[in-house]
């Protein structure tokens, strides 16, 4: 079951990155990501917010772009980036079964 809420915590832990990153991009993209604050002022991630840190995490570390071309190509066609993180997780899914299947044998 997926969670309502994320802490910036856990969207560290799920991309792999310091809080401070996800801090900063946050504010960097403030368009696109606008997390809750709960009554102590922690910024609470929706699930929409966990996918496009995602999918900014994919474009700056896997393909190297910066911050100015990774909005670029968001904004021209996010959609298209989106697909692509997606099956980028699959594919990483698919691989994780298929080693579990292989060191069972």
């Amino acid at each position: 079951m997926e969670k309502l809420y994320y802490s910036i915590g856990d969207v560290a832990e799920i991309l792999g990155e310091t809080t401070s990153l996800v801090r900063f991009w946050t504010n960097s993209f403030s368009k696109y990501i606008k997390p809750h604050r709960n009554a102590k002022g922690n910024r609470l991630y929706m699930a929409e917010d966990v996918e496009f840190l995602k999918e900014l995490h994919y474009l700056i570390k896997d393909r190297g772009l910066t911050l100015d071309g990774a909005a670029k190509l968001i904004a021209e066609d996010r959609k298209k980036v989106s697909a692509r993180v997606k099956a980028i997780e699959t594919l990483k899914d698919i691989r994780k079964q298929l080693v579990a299947v292989k060191k069972s044998l």
